[in-house]
């Protein structure tokens, strides 16, 4: 039986309890100067693998340098990061990351740009004899027949769907998402998150959004973290009881309202402390 809304769940609950996490972060925390700014408190986070969750909270609580830390850009001041096992103590191929803007290279096309990881990485042969899967992931986002044009023909969402695939292309196990359609129109924003869920549900990513937006976390999450004013800290872990795939015509049932009603409440002035 799922909790209702509002009940609170410990922040380390395996909430889907279908197999170990793949990624666990364990009483992680974060000063700055010294000591003398805390951005994060004792952060306890466990990411079952396929699923979709979403933190959300004030500016300034935290939420980017949990991202960072969670990509290994940034290192904890304590507390343990692990992913797929293994500690993640810097950048990895196995994290993907996208973030608010696309930032595609104008000299190079939406092939090229897609590919550009594969190249650093790995060269250009490798990133040559990887063009099928690329062009396949341009498939996968309806950017069918893209592949040779140049940044500056594509829309703001299309190049958010070309920097999907850029992310893809690696094969990640975990993908990092720092409110990635924040740039786009309303209309354009409520597309591209349907698409994002539709792409997570056909490769089985397991994904974690950043998101000032409390509709946009609830219509994409299995679970919402709600994180305290700095020093950031999960005080509310919330289920979100909805069937998948979701669609946009569920921004007005009653369940969802309620999920949002409830997060609004927390974030309203004296409601996270």
């Amino acid at each position: 039986m799922m909790p209702a809304v509002g009940q609170r769940v410990p922040a380390s609950a395996d909430i889907r309890a279908v197999e170990a996490p793949v990624y666990a972060l364990s009483n992680v925390s974060k000063t700055y100067g010294r000591g003398s700014i805390r951005a994060l408190d004792h952060v306890d986070l466990h990411l079952d693998r396929g699923s979709f969750s979403s933190v959300i909270g004030p500016s300034g609580c935290g939420k980017s340098t949990l991202l960072k830390i969670m990509a290994g850009l940034t290192p904890p001041s304590s507390g343990s990061v692990i992913l797929n096992g293994r500690p993640v103590t810097g950048p990895r191929r196995d994290i993907g990351m996208m973030f608010q803007q696309a930032t595609l290279f104008p000299w190079r096309t939406t092939l090229e740009n897609i590919l550009l990881p594969i190249e650093i990485r790995d060269g250009a042969a490798a990133a040559k004899a990887k063009a099928p899967s690329a062009r396949a992931l341009l498939d996968l986002v309806g950017l069918k027949g893209f592949a040779d044009i140049y940044p500056d023909k594509l829309s703001g969402g299309m190049a958010q769907r070309a920097a999907i695939c850029r992310m893809l292309v690696t094969e990640p196990d975990v993908l990092l998402l720092d409110e990635p359609f924040s740039a786009l129109d309303e209309l354009s924003r409520d597309f591209m998150n349907m698409e994002l869920q539709r792409i997570c549900l056909e490769t089985r990513a397991t994904a974690f959004l950043i998101t000032h937006s409390i509709p946009e976390a609830v219509i994409l999450s299995d679970v919402v973290y709600v994180m305290s004013r700095r020093p950031g800290r999960f005080v509310e872990t919330i289920p979100i009881d909805l069937p998948r795939p979701r669609t946009l015509d569920m921004l007005t049932e009653p369940r969802l309202g309620e999920h949002v009603r409830h997060i609004r409440a927390l974030l309203d002035e004296g409601g996270v402390h």
